[in-house]
């Protein structure tokens, strides 16, 4: 019998400081750690070695150019960021986007996580191979679990009655801050809870402003930035809330649902191709009024969340990209 070879990967990511908290570095740590449970994969974390039969990158700025140039084998890029995404995101969003076609064209394959990030990739640079392959999430790692639960409410002072709205999310305009902020107002007797931080520090978009507003907001706002246990606010909250305005997936939406928690998303079509009826829509800040306020809408969507994130199981995603490798390299 033939022995299966041994496809050697390398994950690279710049994840340096404060952009270790970015998505596409969860992500890309998250896949990492579940390959080395693949076999026939043999997978190293950053190096600049140039013996890889594949280099998966996760980002594409200074440092991954170096280990790029440097590197021998088959090189994909996920495309964790697109043009679209960085418009109220970061400051000199127009002028970086020019330069997206020839930074893709510098790879070999890229893999686009949803059908929206694929038809903005195709259609940018139609002549480069490229497969979709979806997030996926740890269900094992992502679920509810009180006593975390009753750890993180303790520590911030909120009482067990009082309902909690949790977004997870960078600190921009992109993301849906200061429609996060209005609904604060609207429901004051709610706590609502912003985790994360400034993903390019002050190059962020509306960093002053931004900075400014999280010290005049009300008492039943809550930014705790980045935390070393994501499952605590996950399972102190009981309704997750996601008005970014533009994403290439959402994977805080799925981790959300993973820990059965009912989802209020803006409506905007990358959320629909993905999560479809599985979570609750909301188009203004109306909307998104009367759908916190709607227990049953909420209770139907927390029935059926954890089921739902089934078909994006991590150890199913894992094995679709080494069938990628394998395709790449054989």
């Amino acid at each position: 019998m033939r022995e299966e070879l041994v496809v050697k990967v390398n994950f690279f990511v710049e994840d340096m400081l404060f952009f270790r908290f970015i998505g596409c570095a969860t992500v890309a740590k998250t896949l990492y750690l579940q390959l080395q449970n693949e076999p026939g994969i043999d997978v190293s974390w950053k190096s600049f070695s140039n013996h890889a039969d594949i280099v998966h990158y996760h980002t594409f700025g200074p440092i991954a150019g170096l280990n790029r140039r440097m590197s021998r084998g088959k090189k994909i890029l996920t495309a964790h960021s697109t043009p679209r995404i960085n418009m109220g995101n970061i400051a000199l969003a127009r002028a970086i986007n020019k330069r997206y076609p020839k930074i893709y064209r510098r790879f070999d394959h890229i893999i686009t996580i949803s059908r929206p990030c694929h038809d903005e990739v195709t259609a940018m640079i139609p002549e480069m191979p490229v497969t979709m392959i979806p997030n996926g999430v740890n269900r094992d790692f992502f679920r509810r679990d009180e006593e975390k639960r009753a750890a993180f409410r303790e520590y911030y002072g909120i009482p067990d009655e009082q309902e909690v709205v949790l977004t997870v999310a960078q600190l921009t305009p992109r993301k849906g801050l200061y429609d996060f902020l209005a609904l604060s107002r609207i429901f004051p007797d709610k706590k609502f809870v912003w985790i994360g931080g400034f993903p390019y520090g002050a190059l962020s978009k509306d960093y002053g402003k931004i900075k400014h507003l999280k010290l005049r907001c009300g008492e039943n706002v809550l930014f705790p930035g980045n935390v070393n246990d994501i499952i605590k606010p996950y399972s102190a909250a009981d309704v997750f809330f996601m008005p970014s305005f533009a994403e290439t997936f959402g994977l805080v939406i799925l981790e959300a649902l993973s820990c059965g928690l009912p989802v209020i998303a803006r409506d905007i079509p990358e959320f629909h191709d993905i999560y479809g009826k599985n979570i609750l829509y909301f188009s203004d800040r109306e909307d998104a009024r009367a759908l916190i306020e709607d227990r049953t809408a909420l209770n139907h969507c927390a029935a059926a969340a954890r089921d739902f994130t089934s078909q994006f199981d991590l150890k199913d995603i894992a094995a679709r990209h080494v069938r990628l490798y394998r395709e790449l390299v054989e």
